[in-house]
């Protein structure tokens, strides 16, 4: 492995099991305008940002959610701890699924414990969330870095050291591509088995 590779690793290894989330201390007890959410969001996401003028999230964005029936509406035009709750789900879940499963995923958890509603809050519900997914950030790292030293095991017998650094890359993105493919395609027939989610369409908010 070329010295160039081994760094990345290392430094990679490290921002995995350091990857910054939205704390549930972090998000502000009181009701936030929308120019305040924006900011807060932009803040505490800049971190996932690829490119530095990437949008994290737009009043249009957070305007379509609650159209759609994402989000529940602000309250005279502010935003409560809840709804801040809602949108961070929002935003990871967006990522990698298309606007109607995420629909499928956030509505009921909005209808059966957005404000006073449900027996749990969405304090709780967030705050265990956040606890499970931390404790899974180094056993991640782990598994990345299983799959970094296996696909440096394969084409070994290619003699450019270009052309096998390249192809061992190139398994290296398959196996964590594939790894995606399956979870996302899990993921897919929850929404549709267990959520009824049947709305069909992709598009994008």
């Amino acid at each position: 492995m070329s010295v160039k590779w081994r760094d990345y690793m290392k430094e990679l290894q490290k921002t995995l099991q350091s990857t910054d989330y939205i704390k549930p201390y972090d998000i502000p007890n009181i009701d936030l305008y929308m120019d305040q959410v924006t900011s807060f969001m932009d803040k505490h996401l800049e971190a996932s940002k690829r490119y530095e003028d990437d949008k994290l999230l737009t009043k249009t964005m957070i305007n379509n959610y609650t159209k759609n029936d994402l989000l529940p509406p602000p309250e005279k035009k502010k935003y409560s701890m809840d709804h801040m709750y809602l949108l961070v789900f929002i935003y990871y879940l967006k990522n990698f699924l298309s606007i109607s499963d995420v629909k499928s995923i956030i509505s009921p958890m909005s209808k059966m414990f957005f404000g006073e509603k449900g027996g749990i809050s969405l304090d709780e519900i967030y705050s265990q969330v956040f606890q499970i997914e931390e404790e899974m950030s180094y056993g991640l790292a782990k598994d990345v870095m299983r799959k970094f030293v296996k696909s440096k095991r394969t084409f070994e017998d290619v003699e450019g050291e270009d052309e096998r650094e390249y192809l061992q890359m190139f398994s290296f993105i398959a196996m964590l591509s594939f790894d995606v493919y399956l979870k996302r395609n899990l993921i897919e027939s929850i929404v549709d088995d267990v959520l009824g989610g049947n709305e069909k369409g992709k598009d994008e908010v």
